[in-house]
């Protein structure tokens, strides 16, 4: 397999990538078919917007927030029904069943972890110890933009997390789990192991103090584009929604079975920052996972940073200068 030169890396050599948006399927069908796969997504951020920015008090708050998460994700969950991008990521029992244990994961054990270790309380810690003033001045900024601060900012550290996990053994084992999904669906995100899903959940942003209903709005954002990374259903984004944003399409290249695909398209919601760093991979693939496509269990996901772990420390710092395993029974040394 030749694969396709994108900058200086081949992509392509190890599992099929279509690359250029020229390549990729559009949505076949009439025009109203066509007109709703092509402006669904940006008619939504704006509603989302609209909504967060002009709701009274009175409902502009989180518990809103998550009602408005849920109803809409159960939305795309039946439209990857009506109009999947692949036959071949159809959701099944086994994997709804899956993917929903991982969301009640997310909804309960480890929002009760984030609210006692996560970056939120490590912030605070950090200002009242060197007793730093917030930057107040930042709500003073017009709404929207602090609501585009909230998102970039916290998209930026995201990227570099994302992007050391897969440069850096330690952090590569909790993101590795992950990777072994074989297809993309609505729920697809909250798949992985729960060390990962918390680092890649810290952010910097409690250091600057902005408006809440900023935040309600960054959130919109979040909800309004990157659902979509993980999901079934193909889409004529228009060409501005693909250069800014992070697509179902890119998502797929970085979880393809090509090595270099995969490193590719860290972020999660401005893909743009990709495109700063040289990282960003326009394309989509659709055979995804690891070791030829193999289907990790829910158990395996849960421990493998630490099995794994084990398995490397040992290799490493395991053997003596005899080749003898440290932990193995005595043997005797060979004769001088």
């Amino acid at each position: 397999m030749d694969g396709v030169r994108v900058g200086n890396r081949i992509i392509g050599a190890d599992s099929p990538v279509t690359v250029g948006w020229e390549n990729i399927g559009r949505v076949q069908g009439g025009p109203v078919k066509q007109a709703f796969f092509t402006w669904f997504q940006p008619t939504v951020l704006f509603a989302l917007i609209a909504f967060w920015y002009y709701a009274p008090d009175s409902i502009a708050k989180a518990s809103t927030a998550i009602m408005l998460g849920v109803g809409f994700r159960l939305f795309l969950l039946a439209l990857e029904w009506v109009n999947p991008r692949y036959d071949s990521w159809k959701l099944t029992w086994k994997e709804l069943v899956t993917d929903l244990f991982f969301v009640g994961l997310g909804y309960t054990i480890l929002r009760l972890v984030d609210g006692y270790i996560g970056d939120g309380v490590m912030v605070e810690a950090v200002q009242n110890s060197f007793d730093w003033d917030k930057f107040a001045w930042f709500t003073g900024l017009p709404l929207l933009f602090q609501a585009f601060l909230i998102s970039f900012i916290f998209d930026f550290g995201q990227y570099w997390m994302h992007r050391g996990m897969h440069n850096w053994h330690p952090l590569w084992l909790t993101h590795a789990p992950h990777h072994y999904i074989t297809q993309l669906n609505i729920n697809k995100g909250a798949v992985g192991n729960p060390v990962e899903l918390f680092l890649i959940g810290l952010g910097i942003g409690g250091f600057f103090d902005f408006l809440p209903r900023a935040a309600l709005l960054a959130g919109a954002l979040g909800l309004a584009v990157g659902s979509y990374q993980h999901i079934n259903v193909r889409f004529n984004s228009p060409r501005w929604w693909r250069f800014l944003f992070n697509t179902t399409e890119h998502h797929s290249v970085h979880h393809s079975r090509d090595f270099q695909g995969s490193r590719s398209n860290y972020s999660g919601t401005w893909i743009i920052i990709d495109r700063m760093f040289g990282t960003c991979v326009d394309g989509e693939a659709e055979l995804l996972g690891m070791e030829g496509g193999r289907r990790m269990t829910i158990r395996e996901t849960l421990v493998y940073p630490f099995t794994e772990g084990w398995k490397t420390f040992k290799e490493r710092f395991g053997r003596d200068r005899y080749g003898k395993g440290l932990m193995d029974g005595p043997t005797a040394e060979p004769a001088e």
